[in-house]
């Protein structure tokens, strides 16, 4: 990601955290009913890419138990430290870090759990495929938002594009195109899921 577009995202965040979860009071259930779809079991290693205020940190860490690793990524340190300050760093270990260049070994990761971040990505496909790198083949991804496309764009007084990433027809060979298979596709008023497999090679 180049520098342009760090500083526009961080800026865009930073300005928002403070009260970005009261923004959202009630997610939480989606969020948890949404890390379970993941099919994460005890002892794994997980990551919420672009974890913003940590709000999937507790359902992941109760998802992979106290032998399992949660880290989280993020961009912007102002939501990074909402995070801490709703002490949701007791659950995962949270950090400044670029998804689209993590600083993890290939293979290191059971999955990923990415909520609303792919439309942030300015490079989709290659945000995508540097998740694959990390996650071991065989590996799990999961595509979350806690409203559908629909809702989210009449929030914004807008129609859903068909240009919009999170599209099936554009999301599927983004997918294959970055090692991924998607598995499973819901996109309805609640929610946003898309669950992809870390194909081998």
């Amino acid at each position: 990601m180049d520098d342009d577009a760090h500083a526009h995202i961080r800026e865009f965040f930073a300005t928002r955290a403070e009260g970005w979860d009261d923004r959202f009071p009630d997610d939480g259930p989606a969020y948890a009913a949404a890390v379970a779809e993941l099919g994460l079991r005890e002892g794994d290693a997980v990551l919420d890419a672009g974890c913003g205020t940590g709000r999937a940190l507790p359902a992941l860490r109760n998802a992979v138990g106290p032998t399992g690793t949660v880290l989280g990524a993020d961009l912007t340190p102002e939501m990074l430290h909402a995070a801490v300050r709703a002490g949701r760093d007791r659950y995962g270990l949270p950090a400044v870090a670029d998804v689209a260049r993590l600083p993890l070994r290939g293979d290191a990761l059971d999955a990923v759990f990415a909520a609303g971040l792919i439309s942030h990505l300015p490079d989709a496909g290659s945000g995508l495929r540097e998740l694959a790198r990390v996650v071991r083949p065989g590996g799990r991804l999961a595509l979350f938002h806690p409203l559908g496309r629909a809702a989210l764009a009449a929030r914004h007084g807008r129609t859903p594009s068909t240009d919009d990433p999170r599209a099936e027809p554009r999301l599927r060979p983004l997918l294959a195109g970055a090692g991924w298979e998607l598995t499973a596709y819901t996109d309805e008023d609640a929610r946003f899921l898309a669950l992809a497999v870390r194909r081998p090679g």
